[in-house]
């Protein structure tokens, strides 16, 4: 076999740090991680210096990125080129996500994510974020394209999901019936509430239903009340949802992650999205979402992207920047940290092979170094340009 061994760097298995350890890997697939008395023979030793290997960071919600935005162009050389962009900052494998746009752009995105998906090259599913949106809470999302859901779409939602594999996608409560959250659920589509209004009784109606979760926690839904809980307090309190952040200084204020992160209960968890748009691997200073300028504006823990208002537009943040936040501002451990990178992405999106170091596993690495910047990452157990 064409054994590859990880050596100089501890190694973080998706659970926990292994010390003085070896990863190593054959054919594209992790093999075990042993101590260096068992190393097969005749293996390419590739020495780290130091820092940790983890397995490559999973984004469920990627815009855009190497200054291109999915809905600029909804093609499979727009996925690669996203993923390219992100793939510098760990990012071995994220959803494209489209947002709120007319239904031949949702087609075109589809289409393009199937063969995307079999390409190998980072994109693992789609994330479809609207038109299912309530205009109450529209954020960036253009409200005069946002609509119910209809049968016809849950059809193709089903059919979509079928040749993709993974589909996530983000509805407000208030769009949606639990009869067609069911059937999504049961088709194996990923069906994330977001973009919402509604009460904490409605969420945990879609919750019981199959919705697995929110989208970016605490923006563009209805807000945590002593008396009125909202989406917010129903995600946070309700044992099977999983509950999207975006880190970056600017779309939630630290001390609320810090306690939604101590009150999350059950098996859902936090886990970290960019919503990263173009800008992110791109010196551009500005670009345009559904035909309306989108600026880059500098300070804080990093850049912020507005449109000309003020509205927060997607962000500016690479998934090791996220790690970096969690550790520095959130006080998480690096374990956690990381943990919201890839093991809970990769379990909300129940991405079995990913996300993990157990056998069988692909090999999809990044490697950071002590200041939690990333130095190389490999797909498949090759390093990547």
């Amino acid at each position: 076999m064409d054994y590859k061994v990880f050596t100089g760097a501890r190694i973080f298995d998706g659970e926990r740090l292994h010390e003085n350890s070896a990863l190593v890997t054959s054919n594209g697939r992790v093999q075990a991680i042993t101590s260096y008395s068992g190393l097969p023979e005749g293996a390419e030793i590739i020495s780290l210096e130091g820092g940790v290997l983890s397995p490559g960071f999973i984004d469920a919600q990627v815009n855009g990125g190497g200054g291109r935005m999915l809905n600029d162009d909804p093609s499979p050389d727009s996925m690669y080129i996203i993923a390219k962009g992100h793939r510098t900052y760990g990012t071995t494998a994220m959803l494209p996500t489209l947002i709120t746009d007319v239904g031949a752009a949702s087609t075109a995105a589809i289409e393009a994510a199937i063969e995307a998906v079999k390409a190998g090259r980072g994109v693992v599913g789609l994330h479809l974020e609207g038109p299912h949106l309530s205009p109450a809470r529209k954020g960036a999302h253009l409200p005069e394209l946002m609509r119910p859901v209809e049968d016809s779409d849950v059809k193709t939602f089903i059919r979509a999901r079928e040749e993709i594999g993974t589909l996530l996608v983000t509805i407000a409560a208030e769009q949606v019936t639990d009869r067609q959250v069911q059937a999504l659920n049961e088709a194996g589509v990923i069906v994330s509430i977001g973009h919402s209004d509604c009460t904490a009784d409605v969420a945990d109606m879609r919750f019981d239903a199959g919705a697995r979760g929110v989208t970016h926690l605490f923006n563009a839904m209805s807000q945590l009340g002593h008396r009125a809980p909202g989406l917010v307090g129903a995600a946070i309190d309700h044992p099977s949802a999983w509950c999207g952040i975006i880190a970056d200084g600017h779309h939630v204020d630290p001390r609320a992650l810090r306690v939604a992160l101590r009150a999350k209960r059950g098996e859902g968890r936090l886990f970290f999205v960019t919503d990263a748009m173009s800008l992110v691997g791109s010196d551009k200073q500005s670009f345009t979402l559904n035909g309306r300028t989108v600026y880059r504006k500098e300070g804080g823990f990093c850049s912020r992207v507005v449109l000309a208002d003020g509205t927060l537009a997607g962000s500016d943040v690479d998934m090791a920047s996220t790690i970096r936040y969690g550790v520095s501002v959130l006080e998480l451990s690096l374990v956690e940290a990381l943990r919201m990178a890839t093991s809970y992405p990769a379990r909300f999106l129940r991405l079995a092979d990913r996300g993990h170091l157990r056998p069988g596993a692909r090999a999809d690495l990044a490697h950071i170094n002590d200041t939690i910047e990333v130095t190389a990452t490999w797909m498949a157990g090759e390093l990547s340009a």
